[in-house]
């Protein structure tokens, strides 16, 4: 017997059985990024942002589909993680826009939906690549809206559409010459179909499936690493309570003239304030030592959901609140650090990952580090949070990754508040450079010109090693390989970290190279790093060369020659 529609309550056992299977399936689709380097996170960042949207959906009660397409939207756009993370969330935002205005989904609305999906997520990537996440999910939609024109089965088209996206997936490396050099198809359009797949043995099953996952819905936000509120004395915490909740607008024509009058008074009554609007919804956070009072003026704007106080004195005292730092979310970090009391013209944000990097950041006069990077990129509400715990007019976001500047930029569009200037830093040396190169005489847009062109004239190179073996630009490489790279291309290969160091830096270091700076990591000790920089400066004698701690995990070495 055919199914004819997915109703609500159907969507949302499918949604969440689709992001539980991919949950189940990241570590496989992590092992897919072509470089074989310890961070391949695609699997990764895809799960935690669907994981994301699906906690929303899970939490939500009522089977309205327009309250499931906003948990999915919202959800996933603010949980969206890296490259592959945000264009999922295009997607799942898209296909969330259309299938809010009917009450069941039929084959025509599905398709339609699917369509609307790809469109957004194109829109959002300013060179889309073929033979990647987009590639996969174009194809699949347009197989689904010739499907969906002479059938009234889901169940069919669905199938049929699945079905197809493994036959795209598998032509992946043919659109994609890193791809088939690596022997892999694309990690993106990978997780795109094991959601697909997810979601369609819920639908068959009639219930929602859990693919043997062990707690699939932890919130990150609810534990924090203890290290440093041990140093804290309970007299140091001014507000005591961290409050938290969203916002269901009764009024659709609420403004943001609305939210910023609501956002004034928590300034009355708290600080670490954040108010973010998304479509009908906002999301706030405040410490406060009087909750009530937030939640009061709260409820005059609409209904409240994810209501959660914490006293964080008695949090501090018990040292109840611990969790390992990959998996600290930044924006409880925000208790951590000092609001300015008044407000700044400027303001810094920057990823990091490193104590030493993190050291350098703060003395070139960055605000608010996120701790991220290479193996953990921060969320889309991750860098939203940090813009808003800056209390400055324009604040400049330095994401040091290429992996995350979409996420940044996602961020940027959400700040209500404040001019948010994303400066695409795609290496922890082009931020450092651009933070140099910030002149305080100077106004914003001048600044923007200076910072990215300081950025151009840095190379950057890394030492890490090999995960698995492969094969990518001729070069065979095995488990335990010392790999160097430079901008973004693997130049050596070696089987000893010294080998492999020289070879890069040489590889690297120009006629005109002025300046070699070498930031060493926590696996590396200081007299090994020395003797290296040694090393350049004899190889180099033009070059000026400094060495500093960087303290990063997995990489030995980044390099910045300028």
């Amino acid at each position: 017997m055919a199914i004819e529609y997915i109703d609500p309550s159907t969507l949302k056992k499918m949604f969440v059985s689709g992001a539980k299977y991919l949950e189940s399936q990241k570590a496989y689709v992590d092992k897919l990024n072509v470089f074989p380097v310890p961070d391949g996170d695609t699997g990764t960042n895809m799960s935690l942002t669907i994981l994301s949207a699906a906690k929303e959906v899970n939490n939500t009660d009522c089977n309205d589909m327009k309250v499931v397409a906003k948990a999915i939207s919202s959800g996933s756009l603010r949980g969206a993680r890296g490259n592959s993370g945000v264009i999922l969330s295009q997607l799942l935002r898209g296909f969330a826009k259309v299938i809010a205005e009917h009450d069941k989904i039929d084959t025509l609305i599905l398709a339609k939906s699917f369509q609307k999906g790809v469109e957004t997520a194109y829109r959002a990537v300013m060179k889309p690549k073929e033979g990647t996440i987009l590639t996969v999910a174009r194809e699949t939609a347009e197989r689904a809206a010739m499907l969906a024109i002479d059938s009234n089965d889901i169940e069919f088209v669905i199938r049929e559409s699945i079905d197809y996206a493994k036959e795209v997936l598998q032509k992946t490396p043919d659109m994609l010459d890193v791809l088939k050099q690596a022997g892999v198809v694309d990690a993106g359009g990978q997780g795109l179909l094991f959601i697909f797949e997810g979601a369609y043995k819920s639908l068959i099953a009639g219930e929602e499936l859990d693919f043997d996952v062990v707690s699939s819905f932890i919130d990150s936000t609810d534990e924090v690493d203890s290290s440093n509120l041990a140093k804290i004395s309970t007299e140091d915490i001014k507000f005591g309570y961290c409050t938290e909740f969203i916002i269901n607008v009764n009024d659709p024509e609420t403004t943001e003239e609305d939210s910023l009058v609501f956002r004034n008074y928590l300034e009355t009554i708290g600080d670490s304030i954040v108010v973010a609007g998304y479509d009908d919804i906002i999301k706030t956070h405040v410490h406060t030592n009087d909750p009530g009072l937030a939640i009061q003026k709260a409820l005059e704007l609409g209904e409240l959901v994810n209501l959660k106080i914490d006293n964080m004195r008695q949090q501090h005292t018990s040292k109840v609140v611990s969790q390992q730092d990959s998996n600290v979310s930044d924006d409880i970090k925000r208790t951590q650090q000092e609001q300015p009391i008044e407000r700044k013209q400027v303001g810094f944000v920057a990823v990091s990952i490193g104590d030493g990097l993190k050291d350098i950041f703060k003395s070139l006069g960055v605000d608010y580090i996120i701790q991220g990077g290479q193996t953990m990129n921060p969320s889309t509400e991750d860098v939203l949070n940090a813009i808003n715990q800056v209390n400055a007019d324009n604040v400049f976001v330095l994401p040091n990754n290429k992996n995350i500047i979409l996420a940044a930029k996602q961020a940027s569009e959400l700040c209500e508040d404040k001019k948010v200037v994303v400066i695409p830093s795609k290496s922890i040396p082009q931020g450092i450079s651009a933070m140099i190169s910030y002149e305080h005489e100077s106004d914003v847009e001048d600044n923007i010109k200076n910072m990215e062109d300081s950025m151009s004239y840095v190379s950057t190179g890394q030492l890490t090693f090999a995960v698995r073996d492969t094969s990518i630009d001729e070069k065979q490489i095995k488990e335990g390989d010392i790999l160097g790279i430079g901008n973004d291309k693997i130049l050596t290969v070696e089987k000893e970290l010294d080998v492999a160091a020289k070879e890069l830096v040489e590889q690297l270091v120009k006629d005109d190279s002025e300046l070699v700076i070498v930031y060493y990591g926590r696996d590396v000790e200081e007299n090994v790093a020395d003797d290296f920089g040694k090393y350049i400066e004899d190889k180099f004698e033009d070059c000026d060369v400094e060495v500093h701690y960087g303290g990063q995990p997995l990489y030995y070495y980044i390099l910045s020659v300028e």
